[in-house]
Order: C-alpha cells, then structure tokens, then sequence
C-alpha cells in the first residue's frame, strides 16, 4: 500500500482543525491536571482517537462501498447545511 501525502496532510489538518479548542481538546486538558499525569492522559487520549478514526474509517470505507458517491456527498451536503441552520437558529 502506497502512502498518498496529499490525503495524509489533507486529513491531517482537516482532523487538527476540527479538534483543536474542542470538547476533546478541552476533556484532556482537565484530566490532565485533574490527575497529575499528563502522559497517561495523552497515551489514553490518543488510543481512544485512535479507536474512534479506525471504526470512522472501517464504516466509511463499507458504506462507500454500498452507497453510490453521489448520493454521500449530497448527503453530507445537506447534513452540513442543516447543521449550520441549527447553530445559526441557536438550537445547537
């Protein structure tokens, strides 16, 4: 399996841009002075993103599988917008 660098870095910075200030983000920052050990903090943060991408990536890849790409990015489409709705109408 080859490496494509311009997915890696796309996904990378899509991933750090949507998790940084974040409920995460902000979760492991009280655990880690909640528990004076900031490594095992960051060992547990980092599995569990781990754990939460890999089962992301495993239904991705089967639901792009069973579901033309057409109709995903439609879908995503309209989830996102009326998810922007939501927070422009302040029920999110």
């Amino acid at each position: 399996m080859e490496m494509d660098w311009k997915i890696l870095i796309t996904t990378f910075g899509a991933i750090f841009a949507a998790e940084f200030g974040d409920k995460t983000q902000l979760a492991t920052i009280f655990l880690a002075t909640q528990t004076d050990k900031p490594l095992t903090v960051f060992v547990g943060a980092t599995l569990a993103l781990a754990a939460v991408t890999l089962i992301g990536v495993t239904l991705g890849a089967e639901i792009a599988q069973a579901i033309p790409m057409k109709y995903l990015r439609n879908g995503a489409a309209v989830a996102f917008i009326g998810l922007g709705m939501l927070i422009l109408l302040g029920k999110l």
